[in-house]
């Protein structure tokens, strides 16, 4: 049963979103601040954190990238109460995996949650181990992780997937649009900065912007080493 942790300090929404997800079969914890937050983090151990980004004290922002330092992996979706382009990105280089626009429908969060959680899991498995290597890369595509000059490289779920998209085909352009549909599921072309936001933080983390290239105008490609 996937264990959602839920901040948000509206008690409406806060109440009726928790009913909603354990509805669906979640095992729900809330929380009403940042800070109650992330000790829950520590004693109820999500599988993914929805959160709210106007809190009051802790700002969701900070709260975000305090998450993002205990556990690089564990999937953040953030909810804002305005569709404002400049929030939603801010959010996303924070750490953010994905967000809501509330008021959220439940069946839209719930869609959310089992997209993140797909892109945690769905890449490990059986068979063969595969390992690719691209210069000073190496993706372990069973074990779902990836090493840079030997040393592994932390990386949140929709990173992953996004490296592993892209690097399965060195050379060829992806538009954004089939990176949305590819790692998040996405249909929506609004939801572009959600690619431009992961490939910046996959960038930042990696110290190497030369394995992913900007097609302008188009999207991006895994460079061909």
């Amino acid at each position: 049963m996937p264990r959602v942790l839920l901040i948000e300090d509206d008690r409406a929404v806060r109440e009726g979103v928790a009913l909603a997800l354990r509805r669906q079969g979640h095992e729900v914890a809330t929380a009403v601040t940042g800070e109650e937050g992330l000790e829950l983090v520590r004693s109820f151990r999500p599988d993914v954190v929805v959160l709210d980004l106007m809190l009051p004290g802790m700002p969701g922002l900070d709260v975000c990238r305090a998450l993002r330092a205990l556990d690089q992996t564990l999937p953040i979706i953030m909810a804002t109460a305005r569709g404002d382009d400049e929030d939603i990105v801010v959010g996303l280089e924070a750490g953010a995996d994905d967000y809501v626009v509330k008021p959220v429908q439940a069946r839209v969060l719930e869609a959310r949650i089992r997209a993140v959680l797909r892109r945690v899991g769905g890449a490990s498995g059986g068979g063969i181990p595969r390992l690719d290597s691209y210069g000073d890369l190496t993706v372990d595509r069973a074990g779902f992780s990836v090493t840079l000059r030997g040393a592994p490289v932390a990386l949140a779920a929709s990173e992953l997937r996004l490296l592993m998209t892209l690097s399965a085909s060195p050379g060829q352009v992806f538009s954004r649009q089939q990176l949305l549909e590819a790692v998040w599921e996405h249909s929506y072309h609004a939801d572009a900065r959600l690619v431009d936001a992961c490939v910046k933080r996959l960038r930042a983390k990696m110290g190497e912007p030369r394995y992913i290239e900007t097609v302008r105008g188009f999207g991006y490609r895994f460079a061909s080493l």
